[in-house]
């Protein structure tokens, strides 16, 4: 998506002949951002510069919309997300263990990302797995029952390899 040929009216739709201008320019915003992080990953601060430009939005404006979702990240994130589910089922199964040791073998902490943006490491507060506890995810795929080294070691190989 070019941020600066954004075309309100057929974003809008048949909506847009009882809206304002200000209300389309709003109403377009959160697609936009899903947009602008489907192409970037993440959303840069000179894209949303533009986007304000364009759609005559404030910067703030822009930044409390998407800062209200959980879904809009600010900065690069990894190709593969990995979430640690630290629910009462998995962390008394040992999740906390598993998230000390991905932090250890990837020199990350919770919420950070790797500097060669392999991988962005998570917690979560429960993934819908518990009789897998604990639980873990790569993206999409759902890991469970780590528990023990050799588990542990298969779950760090997945996240490494491309």
């Amino acid at each position: 998506m070019i941020v600066d040929e954004i075309d309100i009216n057929e974003q809008i739709g048949e909506v847009g002949k009882i809206l304002g201008s200000q209300e389309k320019k709003r109403g377009i915003l959160i697609h936009a951002l899903h947009q602008i992080q489907g192409d970037n990953g993440y959303l840069p601060e000179d894209v949303l510069k533009r986007l304000s430009k364009n759609l005559s939005l404030s910067l703030s404006e822009i930044y409390s919309v998407a800062s209200f979702y959980k879904m809009f990240h600010f900065k690069p994130r990894g190709r593969k997300i990995v979430r640690v589910c630290l629910g009462t089922a998995c962390y008394v199964r040992g999740s906390k263990k598993v998230l000390t040791t991905l932090e250890n073998e990837f020199n990350v902490k919770n919420g950070e990302t790797t500097e060669d943006l392999a991988m962005t490491l998570e917690t979560v507060g429960c993934v819908g797995c518990c009789g897998l506890a604990p639980v873990s995810t790569i993206n999409e795929d759902i890991i469970g029952e780590i528990v023990g080294e050799k588990k542990i070691e298969t779950l760090i190989s997945s996240i490494k390899e491309e």
